[in-house]
């Protein structure tokens, strides 16, 4: 197990929603746990002027009462908290900063080890790295120096080669953790156990027993005040090219041959490495991108997303993105993986479906259900097996039936979210649940085409807010045979959904 040194946790933007909102109540949650070192301290940074106590009541501001155990810890928990006023993009102002650490370092006896968190916008990634080596603030000759690189890591293939040269050129690889919140989550690291270590599992995790597989991630909000930022990005950047590779490179890599972040990445790269690269039909015939139009949901009228404030009245941006793709390996050769993604749609959900075969008994198959796995990343996590099963009375008609799971169930067991958990890894220094560069660079390697794609003169479908995407997406599926599973917010093997 990997020790928890002494440590400061930088973090810069520290006026920010991300770190008011999710950084700081997953840190007053570590530290009510004990899993934070002896002796630590969070010191926040940005332009914004404040007193340390001034910080500290903003922030007790935003954890909710509810994760308030005693007015003493959150006392305590206050008083590791600190604030330095710099400006990030001002060299000469990172000698206050290292003052600060040095000073902060004597007092609590931190090792000289660091973190610096950049919860900054992309543009501050490479200054922020540079302006710290320009004051050896990524030395480590005493006390080791992480760098934590927020998501998106690029907004292309070229940027983020781009961007990989600028921080190394101050930080090496095993310094760099670059944070994706998904692989955060107890069930997507759950389906690495689920798939190696049961027997029953294991065997039929290829080609020749899945007939197909889906990814859904859904959100049921649109981009709310984000307008003008998600218009620079859209569904393919915003989801598709992170988080949701991410997750079918955990269903799909080969068994790592240890249990340790080296070797767990390493089968990571080399199914991403794998995918197939989209050909101009592919572009054309197995990609739909939409967009949500206005719509009457229970009683609430729904906006378009033309209408959202920031967004230009005749955007191309896609808020959805339908794609079949393959996987060029021994173990997945001909199995198509669908993958859709959206704002807007009946209900927030991500979930993985594993669709096997049918058995090939011409009399038991002919009216056999479905056996298919539904593995729920969120909400509601869990996992359902789906089956077939005599129907009471003669003969041998057959019904479906669902064993489930859900973490809810688990008693005495208080599951970390996705961000208390890779903030325990960072200070342990475990980068297994971190993206490597090259795992990055795969991930846009296989969607630039359809950058380069939406350059060009596309389709774009519409589809009305509260409903499951464009029809044409239906299609993606329909030719194949196949059809979306309509998942619900709750972990059901129904065909009901939220409407």
């Amino acid at each position: 197990m990997l020790a928890i040194d002494n440590s400061c946790i930088v973090i810069f933007g520290a006026s920010g929603d991300l770190t008011q909102r999710m950084l700081m109540p997953a840190l007053y949650k570590l530290f009510t746990q004990q899993k934070l070192p002896t002796a630590f301290v969070i010191l926040g940074v940005s332009r914004s002027t404040y007193s340390d106590q001034a910080f500290r009541d903003k922030l007790i501001n935003n954890i909710p009462a509810s994760a308030v155990i005693n007015k003493q810890l959150l006392a305590d928990f206050c008083q590791r908290i600190f604030y330095q006023s710099i400006d990030t993009a001002n060299v000469n102002d990172y000698a206050i900063l290292k003052d600060r650490i040095s000073k902060l370092n004597d007092t609590f006896k931190l090792e000289n080890n660091a973190l610096f968190y950049m919860a900054t916008p992309p543009s501050l990634y490479s200054v922020i790295a540079q302006h710290l080596a320009a004051h050896h603030l990524n030395n480590e000759q005493k006390g080791w120096k992480r760098l934590v690189v927020e998501k998106p890591f690029g907004y292309d293939l070229d940027s983020a080669i781009t961007l990989d040269k600028a921080l190394y050129q101050h930080f090496q690889e095993q310094q760099i953790y670059r944070i994706d919140h998904y692989l955060g989550k107890e069930t997507v690291q759950n389906m690495l156990v689920l798939r190696f270590a049961n027997s029953i599992f294991e065997p039929l995790w290829n080609g020749k027993y899945i007939d197909y597989i889906e990814v859904t991630g859904a959100e049921a909000l649109g981009v709310e005040k984000r307008g003008g930022y998600y218009d620079g990005s859209g569904a393919m950047r915003d989801m598709l090219q992170n988080h949701l590779l991410q997750v079918i490179a955990m269903v799909a890599m080969e068994p790592p041959s240890v249990i340790n972040a080296d070797s767990m990445r390493d089968e990571v790269v080399k199914v991403l490495q794998c995918l197939k690269p989209l050909s101009e039909h592919d572009l054309k015939h197995n990609l739909v991108l939409g967009q949500y139009t206005e719509s009457k949901v229970r009683g609430e009228d729904l906006s378009a997303y033309r209408a959202e404030a920031g967004v230009p009245d005749d955007s191309r941006t896609e808020t959805y993105v339908g794609l079949k793709m393959f996987i060029n390996n021994w173990r997945w050769n001909g199995v198509p993986f669908y993958i859709r993604t959206g704002k807007r749609m009946p209900t927030r959900v991500t979930e993985v479906v594993i669709h096997f075969k049918k058995t090939p008994h011409p009399v038991f198959s002919a009216h056999a259900p479905e056996n298919k796995l539904i593995i729920r990343i969120q909400p509601d996590e869990g996992i359902v097996l789906g089956f077939g099963l005599k129907q009471p009375g003669s003969g041998f008609e057959s019904q479906e039936v669902a064993m489930d799971f859900h973490y809810s169930d688990l008693k005495k067991t208080e599951l970390l979210t996705a961000y208390e958990r890779l903030l325990l890894d960072l200070i342990k220094g475990d980068a297994t649940l971190f993206s490597r560069s090259d795992a990055v660079r795969a991930c846009w390697n296989f969607v630039q085409p359809i950058l380069d794609y939406k350059k060009r003169s596309f389709s774009l479908y519409g589809y009305a807010s509260g409903t499951w995407g464009p029809v044409e997406a239906e299609h993606l599926l329909i030719k194949d045979g196949h059809k979306w599973r309509s998942p619900c917010k709750n972990l059901t093997d129904t065909d009901y959904c939220e409407l």
